[in-house]
C-alpha cells in the first residue's frame, strides 16, 4: 500500500473519530442523565422549531408538589424514582406529537404540536398524580400543571409561552394542588 495514501488517510480518520465523539457528547449534554428527557437547552432548540411550524402548539409546565418532603422522608433514591416516573408519564402523554423536558429539579415542560391529537390535560393530571411503588412502599405523587395555548399569545414566542404557562401553574398552586388551570 502506498505510504502517501496512508499518511493522508490517518489524519482524516482521526478527525472523523473526534467529530463522532463530539457529536455524541453534545447529544448526551442535551439529555438529562436521570430521566432521559431533554434538558432545558435541548428542549428550547426543538420547542422553538415546533412552535415556528405549529402556531397552535400547547406549552405545559409541570411542578411536583411537596417533592422535598418525598426526598426528606423516603430518601433520594425514592425522589429519583418519582422524577423518573414523572418523566415517563409526561413523555407518554406527549407521544409522537410533542416533546418533554426536565428543566431542572422537579420542574418539567412539554410542547405539543397539535393539542387535538393528544389526550386531555385532565388525562395528564391523572397520570401525573398516580402513586408510585418504590422499595416496598407506596409513594404519593402529585403535580401542579400550567398550560399556554400559543395561539392565545399576542406574540408567539417560546419565552412568552413558558412565562404564561408558569403564571398559570402558580395560579393553580394558589387554588390548591393537583389541579390544572381551566
Amino acid at each position: 500500500m502506498d505510504t502517501h495514501l496512508i499518511a493522508a488517510a490517518l489524519p482524516a480518520l482521526g478527525w472523523a473519530v473526534h467529530g463522532s465523539m463530539l457529536t455524541r457528547r453534545l447529544a448526551t449534554a442535551r439529555r438529562d442523565p436521570l430521566t432521559g428527557l431533554h434538558t432545558r437547552a435541548g428542549f428550547t432548540t426543538r420547542a422553538e422549531r415546533l412552535l415556528a411550524k405549529h402556531p397552535n402548539a400547547l406549552v405545559v409546565l409541570v411542578d411536583l408538589d411537596d417533592f422535598k418532603a418525598t426526598n426528606d422522608t423516603h430518601g433520594h433514591a425514592a425522589g429519583d424514582a418519582v422524577l423518573t416516573a414523572t418523566a415517563r408519564r409526561l413523555n407518554t402523554w406527549c407521544g409522537r406529537h410533542g416533546i418533554a423536558a426536565r428543566l431542572g429539579g422537579d420542574e418539567f415542560a412539554a410542547i405539543i404540536a397539535d393539542p387535538g391529537r393528544t389526550l386531555s390535560l385532565q388525562a395528564l393530571q391523572l397520570a401525573l398524580n398516580g402513586p408510585l411503588e418504590h422499595d416496598g412502599r407506596t409513594l404519593p405523587v402529585s403535580a401542579s400543571v400550567g398550560r399556554c395555548y400559543c395561539s392565545h399569545l399576542p406574540v408567539r414566542t417560546l419565552t412568552d409561552a413558558l412565562a404564561a404557562a408558569d403564571a398559570a401553574m402558580y395560579a393553580v398552586k394558589g387554588y390548591g394542588r393537583r389541579n390544572t388551570r381551566p
